[in-house]
């Protein structure tokens, strides 16, 4: 995770989404660039005050999973069905850092880093997800790791929202419930309220675009819901609201004495045109970039509305398909100056580039994946991880900062998720990783 010093700032204004994109830049300089061009090492350093980082999430490290009064989450359901995860292997230990919490300061320490990205689990404070279920043990614990951080000089960049959905929420649909908006909105107020006076940096979704097409389209997983025509978009439509009210609620109640930032930290990989030089393919790439990171970019960072490569593919797919309206839900004016604007600084995760074509799909199947008329294929010629679907690709993580900087008015980019998967056989002298990290940073730097 890395990016430029926390301060607050304010997005410029930016055109209307009928504009023609001004990414199309970034196109006309890669269609130039040589294998040998591409691949050069470059030899510099970063500014002053650029900010180093590392990230983890609540299930992924903490275990504990019902301790000292934490309720279950729908990872901590999932994962205890035997079957559902090879080995029935679950979070309910995993790193304990629930009971490691100077180990891991330990461990911060020695890395030198200036910030620390962590989540919190809604279910540790909240255990039914209410504020009325209040557990101060859960409280306790935060406080304990955040007043560690600060001991030690190391920023707490803090998650609202990683996946971890109090199974109760979950029992009345989740984030296809309208209703759980105000019920996020509460628990962000609590949080801003017990500890943003310590905390200047928060990020309200991790990968919302995962949650929605993952969790609810391919339902591949939690809350594993199977509905990819329609259930992605009400869920991604649920979710930039309720990240606006979180954004509002701290903008009205706590920045003036705070003076922290809000962000949400989405999610992309770079989409590199089968032919650079073919304006079909071109628009192809574009059009998965605005599908995968304009769906929730676009309405906070632009205009408060989708992409019109979404409005249109959707709508237009909808009608031939016999449905009166699109599937893709619409926001109303005030909707869109609601949402429109409420990010301090973009936040993105990223790991691979994918080669991507033209495609026509069958209309039969209705699925935010085939509304794309998009093929995605690996980049060819790039080593493999411990993941299948992310190979080693440097050179895009570059392009795909740049294609930001064009499409959303340059603003402060903040990379908080990056990193390689490696084999549980790995050793101390994992050069893969080492590898990794040395070309990934280098292509941030260019």
């Amino acid at each position: 995770m890395y990016g430029d010093k926390f301060e607050i700032t304010r997005l410029p204004s930016l055109p209307p989404s009928e504009v023609p994109s001004k990414s199309k830049v970034v196109w006309e300089k890669i269609s130039q660039q040589t294998k040998f061009e591409r691949q050069l090492y470059h030899y510099g350093t970063f500014q002053e005050g650029f900010y180093w980082g590392v990230s983890s999430s609540a299930y992924q490290v903490e275990g504990g999973w019902n301790a000292d009064g934490k309720g279950p989450n729908v990872w901590d359901t999932f994962t205890q069905k035997p079957g559902n995860i090879p080995n029935n292997d679950n979070g309910d230990v995993a790193c304990d850092s629930y009971n490691k919490i100077d180990e891991d300061l330990h461990m911060l320490r020695a890395l030198k880093v200036k910030t620390y990205r962590f989540s919190l689990s809604w279910s540790r404070i909240f255990p039914s997800g209410y504020k009325s279920s209040l557990n101060q043990k859960g409280v306790d614990y935060y406080n304990r790791l955040i007043d560690g951080l600060i001991a030690n000089n190391i920023a707490p960049m803090v998650t609202l929202y990683h996946w971890d959905l109090p199974q109760v929420l979950q029992d009345i649909n989740g984030w296809d419930n309208p209703e759980i908006i105000n019920i996020f909105n509460e628990y962000c107020d609590f949080c801003y309220a017990t500890f943003g006076d310590r905390v200047k940096f928060w990020i309200t979704f991790n990968e919302p675009q995962t949650i929605a097409w993952l969790g609810y389209g391919l339902g591949q997983i939690p809350p594993n819901v199977n509905q990819p025509g329609d259930a992605p978009y009400r869920v991604a439509h649920n979710l930039l609201k309720a990240h606006a009210q979180a954004y509002h609620t701290y903008d009205e109640k706590y920045r003036a004495s705070q003076r922290g930032l809000i962000s949400i930290s989405l999610n992309a990989e770079w989409a590199e045109p089968l032919d650079v030089n073919a304006p079909r393919e071109v628009m192809a790439a574009d059009r998965a970039l605005q599908f995968q990171l304009g769906w929730f970019a676009h309405p906070i960072f632009k205009n408060g509305d989708y992409p019109d490569a979404m409005k249109w593919q959707v709508g237009n797919k909808s009608e031939l398909q016999g449905l009166t309206d699109s599937r893709l839900p619409s926001f109303t004016d005030k909707d869109k100056a609601f949402i429109q604007g409420t990010a301090d600084v973009f936040s993105i995760s990223t790991y691979t580039t994918k080669v991507v074509r033209h495609v026509t799909s069958r209309l039969d199947i209705a699925s935010y994946e085939t509304d794309q008329d998009v093929k995605k294929d690996e980049a060819e010629g790039h080593i493999n991880t411990a993941v299948n679907e992310q190979k080693v690709v440097a050179w895009g993580i570059r392009r795909l900062l740049n294609w930001l900087k064009e499409e959303y008015g340059d603003p402060k980019i903040y990379v908080t998720e990056n990193g390689v998967a490696t084999g549980t056989d790995i050793t101390v002298d994992d050069t893969d990783r080492i590898f990794f990290l040395k070309t990934y940073v280098d292509e941030a730097l260019k």
